[in-house]
């Protein structure tokens, strides 16, 4: 419980300071990039993504439950990290409404270059932008789903893509300019 929840708070904290730098402009690039190089304890900061899966939010949970009210980092880090899809589609809708528009998704395994999507977050993007009335497109090469579409079909058909997984096989796509949001830096810089 205690390792599992650990590695699901680093992630909040790094969801967090992404969250800190996109919220006041700064390029979280740069700051993670200063953070790493210039301060070597921080060394092992990763870097903001879905933290998600069968075992990291369940042992954070079940922490939680064996503490009530004596835990509230564990609280804050469920918080932090179930609410990155949030985050992100209310980052979208609101620099232009999602109603109408293709929102592809690009992975839906927990993590990359995995087959299972057990509590992936993507699902989560999945139902909160098809709430907001974007038509949703979903693609993954490793998890089979009759429901999903080919690489190509979201490619061309979407207005914004959001990599839900960072599988290898999305490094180096050709992303023709268009609204592309990563917050695992797989296709090139951190960005939303």
């Amino acid at each position: 419980l205690l390792t599992n929840t650990w590695r699901y708070m680093k992630f909040a904290i790094a969801n967090q300071f992404f969250q800190i730098a996109h919220r006041s402009g700064v390029d979280y690039n740069s700051v993670l990039d200063a953070i790493r190089r210039d301060y070597p304890r921080a060394a092992d900061l990763p870097g903001p993504g879905f933290a998600a899966g069968p075992c990291l939010l369940k042992d954070t949970m079940q922490l939680s439950a064996f503490t009530p009210d004596h835990f509230p980092m564990g609280q804050a880090a469920m918080q932090i990290n179930e609410g990155m899809p949030n985050y992100i589609v209310d980052t979208l809708n609101s620099r232009h409404a999602l109603a109408g528009r293709t929102l592809g998704i690009l992975g839906m395994a927990f993590k990359g270059d995995s087959d299972d999507p057990r509590a992936s977050l993507s699902y989560k993007v999945r139902k909160l932008a098809a709430f907001k009335g974007a038509r949703v497109l979903c693609t993954d090469p490793y998890v089979p789903d009759s429901s999903f579409v080919s690489l190509d079909e979201v490619l061309k058909e979407s207005d914004v893509l959001v990599i839900g997984a960072p599988h290898r096989a999305y490094r180096g796509l050709e992303l023709n300019g268009r609204e592309v949001v990563d917050i695992w830096g797989i296709t090139g810089p951190i960005r939303l």
